[in-house]
């Protein structure tokens, strides 16, 4: 049995596993609650102790000092923390400098070649809109990294005096409101660059790849998009257990 966590910019999400059983329970813990290691104390006080707790981060080292902490005291296991490879679970990491890419990035496409999906185009829409191709032997090709639709907004409102819209806006092709042109540029900008890069990959790959998305913001952008799309969840923690599952087997005795 292991617990799985998967510490995003915007939330923590966690998995108990029975592998290769489904979630035996799961939850997520939004950053911007108060008294997150608190939270986690009391949803985790009666699960049962795990044998291994890993970890996929893209936060900071106190949040996860925190977490460690936590971890610790409720089940008295070290956590262990995935740092994002050159190679694992069949995905051969594209970046020079493998470390650079984002762990959460690397266990999305473990998860999609895990679940037979490439050759794929993979989208996570959250605070940042990153966009990975993957091929059918697992090389990951590259990708491209944007400011989530709802970034894209916050940053134009704090950079610009007279953009004040006075409600949430709409999605519209062509807006008559300061509101409504806000949300669909900012909206249909994520769609068309996407879209730009399932072309470009379909060009490279010779056929339409599958394309994936996932993230808090996936099923907004997914009407927007002329392309056929599949929704996933929790990308990063399945991944997580695939590269778990590689890990130990590697390190078990004969």
């Amino acid at each position: 049995m292991r617990l799985l966590l998967d510490m995003g910019n915007s939330r923590l999400k966690w998995a108990l596993q029975a592998a290769p059983s489904a979630w035996l329970a799961h939850g997520a813990v939004d950053w911007r609650q108060a008294d997150v290691p608190a939270q986690l104390a009391s949803a985790w006080a009666t699960l049962p102790r795990p044998d291994n707790v890993f970890v996929a981060s893209v936060v900071d080292s106190a949040r996860e000092a925190e977490l460690a902490n936590v971890i610790e005291r409720l089940f008295a296991r070290v956590p262990h923390w995935l740092r994002t490879p050159a190679y694992a679970a069949g995905v051969h990491n594209a970046y020079a400098e493998p470390q650079r890419l984002g762990v959460d990035r690397f266990l999305t496409m473990v998860a999609a070649l895990a679940d037979g999906q490439a050759p794929c185009v993979l989208a996570s829409v959250g605070t940042a809109l990153t966009l990975d191709a993957l091929a059918t032997d697992g090389r990951h090709l590259g990708g491209l990294i944007a400011p989530g639709p709802l970034l894209m907004q916050h940053s134009l409102l704090t950079a610009t005096a007279r953009v004040r819209p006075e409600r949430p806006g709409d999605i519209v092709e062509l807006a008559d409101n300061t509101a409504d042109a806000v949300a669909s540029g900012c909206w249909l900008a994520a769609a068309a660059l996407t879209e730009r890069f399932v072309a470009q990959m379909t060009l490279r790959f010779g056929s339409r790849p599958a394309l994936i998305l996932g993230g808090g913001d996936a099923a907004r952008l997914a009407p927007l998009l002329s392309a056929p799309v599949r929704l996933k969840e929790d990308s990063v923690l399945r991944g997580l257990a695939v590269w778990a599952t590689t890990q130990q087997a590697t390190t078990s005795p004969d």
